[in-house]
């Protein structure tokens, strides 16, 4: 499977000329002011409904994220993985370039997941729990299994052999965010 290209970002000279990182936060903020809402000292762009905060640049809509590491490793990243899976939290020691695949291997539990566990579903053919993994774009059977937790050891014992994340399959949004960002809330109200 082919990965998905990304929007190369501007120069870094550029991305630092025009923006302002803090590390304690993750957040970027302008230090030009290019338009009517992108004013000094203000944070840089807007969250999505996904949970990613996206800056648009001369006309073109970046992720945060991306930015940032640009701007503090130099490398043109082709993905970054938010390694606690909070997509607000957007500080260098959370974030982590990686290939697609490995950026597949560290996502939050689907919505439409009705078993609770990725990778295990009701099957309903034969009455039993089947369990599957992608790898590569391609799906492997673990298994069908008359009991849902024999399905479910199965997948986890897949995620390990393939070295998917701790969280990969967690619902993030159960999550705490870190404290930090709390007292950075309070501090604002």
């Amino acid at each position: 499977m082919p990965e998905p290209t990304t929007i190369p970002l501007p120069p870094c000279s550029y991305l630092n000329a025009i923006l302002s990182y803090e590390p304690e936060t993750g957040i970027l903020r302008w230090k030009q002011q290019l338009g009517s809402l992108a004013l000094i000292g203000k944070e840089a762009g807007c969250a999505t409904k996904g949970g990613y905060r996206r800056i648009r640049i001369c006309g073109v809509l970046y992720l945060a994220h991306r930015i940032i590491w640009k701007m503090q490793t130099g490398e043109e990243p082709k993905f970054i993985d938010h390694i606690d899976g909070i997509r607000e939290n957007n500080r260098l020691s959370n974030l982590r370039s990686v290939a697609n695949q490995e950026n597949r291997k560290n996502k939050s539990k689907p919505r439409n997941n009705k078993s609770g566990v990725v990778g295990v579903s009701w099957f309903l053919l034969r009455s039993c729990w089947r369990a599957v993994i992608y790898i590569n774009g391609k799906q492997i059977h673990l298994g069908l299994f008359d009991k849902f937790q024999d399905a479910v050891a199965a997948r986890k014992a897949a995620e390990r052999n393939y070295g998917f994340h701790s969280l990969h399959g967690k619902n993030i949004e159960l999550y705490p965010k870190p404290a930090s960002l709390d007292r950075e809330i309070d501090n604002e109200s």
